[in-house]
């Protein structure tokens, strides 16, 4: 056996190179496979599913499918993996032979390690599937099965069958509770990645029981078996860190009391200290903050540089969460200030902006103390965040007029942010004291601001200043002076949805890189595109060439309302208007670009008769878009093509195609949305290997509605500013069209009765109607209903009209938004044998929004099935 062993493993190698010549040994397998050795007959069914050669998977199913039948064990849960190598070879051979129904009766199987190797099969065979869910799904006996099968187990094998049992719905409260009660005994396995999968499955559970008490009770079981984790090396503790991280933005309650565990020892590596402080400031609450308060200070005295600076955020963070705290966060971090430490201080003074933000008229009494340190400040940051602060509150600081003076000696020397924030400052002076001296720093600062500087962020931002002073400084003064939105509480950064999924791939990579497998496996990318809505395709390395949803805008002159904080700078508005152009006012206008959008008249009536709806005016269905948002010569050679779309989990995602037409190579890209309808923001910057000078690589970024709200006028119109640090310091912007049908919320369901009653009770005057032009796959109700509830338009009810042949169905949406979502209710008009329908849509806010329903209802139904 032994010697056949070394044999098999040369054959295993010499194939990759011979594969014509390895299948002389097809024989010696299939003989092999009916030795009467168990061990001879694993072998020979291992040896031939390694051997990955097209030629030889026509002579392994014969001896596969006998093997998976065979009465010892070894062999059939040697050959239970082997059907899914031989689907990675040729998938459509095993599903027509059969494989898959033979792995789901192995689910029965006796043996408990047959049962797991089934198990691992048909979850590797499903993540790779076209369509997962006919693979493997679990239901009440299926599960009873593998539950069964747990306990007798090797650890993997345990591994496998719950990560299983983690995507299980259970069928009400008590089966989930079943579900717990035999899981939690794995919460005391000695291997940390049976404890990690078994905390997945009982979280997952936990959302299934409606009583909270009994939610309360089951999470803090959870408690002591994530505590033990971190006694292990620190490798495993950074792992079970980034876990715990995610458990509790779901449940802080969990390990609230258990924070002494998280503090920092003198001997952990840097990466363990770093996720135990920022699970601190998660648990931090009113209860333990003098704990945590006394930890952070200790830690700001270490000697490592950035953990010291972490430290000092963590403080900040701790005030910004928690209003009760904020006093004594100031008072700490005054009493670093006092230390005179140079690092010190100017974190401290950064994190104390950020508190004037989140607390404004307040805490303005530390001012004078901030004061006293400016000659220490030679970070950017850190002097971009005192100037704010002078700028803001310049009508209490009686000498704000000399500090600014002091700052703008060496105005052309500073760092863009410093800059573009004294240049703010000054303003601000300017319009809260208009005397002499500030009006003789505005016109030095404003000269050298747009003649002596080549940033063009910076020189466009002077001349919309220099326009809205010299034409109208009441304009100006709402403006510059207007109020800021508060700062909010970012300790669960995470968006619900994301972190939901997320909490569902605990203990994989997903759970430690906070992405989903989409983001990053290549394999997951090509399944996660066949299933969603886009039509990109997956190439062998993961890339993937997007075919554009929304319409293409000019990607010149973006518009300078963009509030790009940050690394990437303000965007660069149009050039100044010539002299004698009317006024201030139309400078901006021109800046502004043309963001309306024009909104549908309101219809007087849903419903149409006969002949409107055959030989009534029908709108064109919108013209098919592009996919180009940045074209190569307005990128530098940078050309970016992309489109937002509902991403597999239902959730939205950014398609991005980032084409390389310079010398170099670029990566690195950095993106930031600006100010939105939706409130859109990437969840995480894109992630992908440098592309090759004439290359092309793909990303999918998940987009979370955490974002900032534009107001007003709801517009498709999202703005994005790209840059690449190879490119550096060049920042691009172009504008994208957000479809509506790819972020409506699946919250959207309403009862017919609700529907009823909110239908009357918004005004006619708030009614849009149009008549369009559809597929005539989708020109009767059914269909329709299917192809929009795909798009999260629900079907509430169909009535006939009275009188007529017509039909008239009833849809409600909810579009997402950062401060509310917005119900949608629509009612469509269908006539037999009219490829066309009338839709009617009524809403309460934001203004603009049925506009967005109509092109997106257009879209929905205009495709053909």
């Amino acid at each position: 056996v032994e010697l056949k062993k070394l044999v098999y493993l040369y054959l295993i190698n010499y194939a990759k190179t011979q594969p014509d010549l390895a299948i002389l040994a097809v024989n010696t397998f299939v003989k092999d496979t009916q030795d009467p050795n168990p061990l001879i007959r694993a072998l020979a069914v291992r040896t031939m599913g390694c051997i990955r050669v097209n030629k030889i998977t026509e002579y392994l199913c014969d001896p596969l499918q006998r093997t998976l039948a065979d009465e010892d064990p070894y062999v059939r849960k040697t050959a239970a993996i082997c059907v899914a190598k031989l689907f990675d070879i040729n998938p459509e051979l095993v599903e027509d032979r059969g494989f898959i129904d033979q792995l789901r009766e192995l689910l029965a199987d006796s043996n408990p390690m047959v049962v797991a190797n089934a198990v691992a099969a048909l979850a590797e065979i499903r993540d790779s599937s076209k369509t997962p869910d006919t693979v493997f799904r679990l239901d009440s006996n299926t599960v009873y099965k593998l539950l069964a099968a747990l306990n007798e187990c090797t650890e993997w094998g345990q591994v496998f069958i719950l990560d299983s049992l983690a995507s299980y719905t259970a069928q009400d409260e008590r089966d989930a509770s079943s579900v717990i009660e035999r899981v939690t005994p794995r919460l005391q396995h000695a291997n940390c990645a049976v404890v990690l999968s078994a905390v997945k499955v009982i979280i997952g559970q936990l959302e299934a029981i409606d009583n909270p008490e009994t939610v309360r009770v089951l999470a803090k079981k959870l408690a002591p078996p994530l505590v033990t984790l971190l006694s292990a090396e620190p490798e495993i503790q950074y792992v079970a860190l980034r876990n715990i991280n995610l458990v509790i933005q779901r449940y802080p309650e969990i390990l609230r009391n258990e924070i002494k565990v998280f503090f920092c020892k003198y001997n952990d590596p840097i990466y363990v200290k770093q996720e135990k402080l920022e699970t601190m400031v998660k648990l931090a609450a009113e209860t333990n903050i003098e704990q945590v308060l006394l930890e952070f200070k200790e830690y700001a005295t270490e000697v490592d540089v950035d953990f010291v600076r972490k430290a000092v955020r963590a403080i900040g963070r701790c005030a910004i969460s928690i209003e009760s705290a904020a006093e004594r966060c100031i008072s700490v971090l005054l009493e670093l200030i006092a230390t005179k430490v140079n690092y010190v201080v100017q974190e401290a003074i950064v994190v104390i902006k950020d508190i004037f933000r989140r607390y404004p008229n307040q805490y303005e009494g530390v001012i004078g103390t901030l004061c006293d340190s400016l000659d220490t400040l030679d970070e950017p940051e850190a002097k971009a965040s005192m100037v704010w602060i002078i700028g803001e509150y310049a009508e209490r600081i009686d000498n704000a007029e000399e500090l600014l003076e002091a700052f703008l000696e060496t105005f052309l020397e500073e760092a863009p942010e410093v800059q573009l924030q004294l240049l703010t400052a000054t303003v601000k002076l300017f319009l809260k004291k208009p005397v002499s001296g500030p009006q003789a720093l505005i016109q030095a600062v404003l000269n050298q601001a747009t003649t002596e500087t080549d940033d063009p962020d910076l020189r466009d931002r002077a001349y919309i200043y220099w326009r809205l002073l010299s034409s109208d400084p009441e304009a100006a003064k709402e403006v510059v002076l207007a109020s800021k939105p508060m700062i909010r509480d970012d300790r669960n950064s995470l968006d619900p949805g994301l972190l939901k999924e997320l909490l569902g791939q605990l203990s994989t990579l997903s759970s430690v890189y906070y992405k989903l497998p989409s983001t990053f496996v290549p394999r997951a990318v090509a399944a996660a595109d066949d299933d969603g809505d886009d039509d990109e395709v997956a190439n062998g390395n993961g890339n993937s060439a997007g075919a554009g949803v929304g319409q293409v805008a000019s990607t010149g002159g973006a518009s300078t309302s963009m509030d790009m904080l940050g690394e990437l700078a303000a965007p660069a508005p149009a050039a100044p208007t010539p002299a004698g152009q009317a006024s201030g006012a139309d400078l901006l206008g021109d800046l502004m670009g043309g963001m309306g959008m024009d909104v549908v008249a309101p219809g007087a009536s849903p419903l149409m008769n006969v002949m409107d709806m055959g030989s009534g005016s029908v709108n064109p269905a919108p013209a098919a878009p592009g996919s180009i948002l940045l074209p190569a010569d307005k990128g530098a050679g940078l050309e970016i093509a992309g489109v937002v779309a509902r991403g597999g989990a239902g959730a939205p995602v950014y398609n991005l195609t980032f084409t390389n037409r310079t010398q170099a190579p670029l990566d690195g890209f950095q993106l930031q949305f600006n100010k939105n309808t939706f409130g859109l923001t990437p969840a995480s910057q894109p992630q992908m290997d440098p592309v090759q000078p004439g290359d092309s690589r793909s990303c999918q970024l998940a987009l979370t509605f955490s974002g900032n709200s534009s107001g007003g006028v709801a517009s498709a119109t999202l703005q994005v500013a790209v840059k690449s640090p190879r490119q550096n310091p060049a920042v691009f912007y172009f504008n994208d069209q957000v479809p509506l049908e790819a972020v409506l919320v699946a919250e959207g369901r309403m009862d017919a009765a609700v529907f009823a009653q909110q239908w009357q009770s918004i005004p006619a005057a708030q009614e849009h109607t149009q008549q369009l032009p559809v597929s005539p796959a989708m020109a009767n109700p059914d269909a329709a209903a299917r192809a929009l509830g795909a798009a999260n338009l629900f079907l509430v009810s169909t009535r006939a009209v009275p009188g007529t042949n017509l039909t008239a169905a009833c849809f409600s949406g909810k579009a997402p938004g950062p401060q509310a979502e917005s119900w949608l209710l629509l009612e469509i008009t269908f006539a037999p044998g009219v490829h066309a329908v009338k839709v009617a849509v009524r809403e309460r806010a934001p203004a603009g929004l049925a506009a967005l329903a109509l092109t997106a209802v257009q879209r929905v139904l205009s495709r053909a099935q």
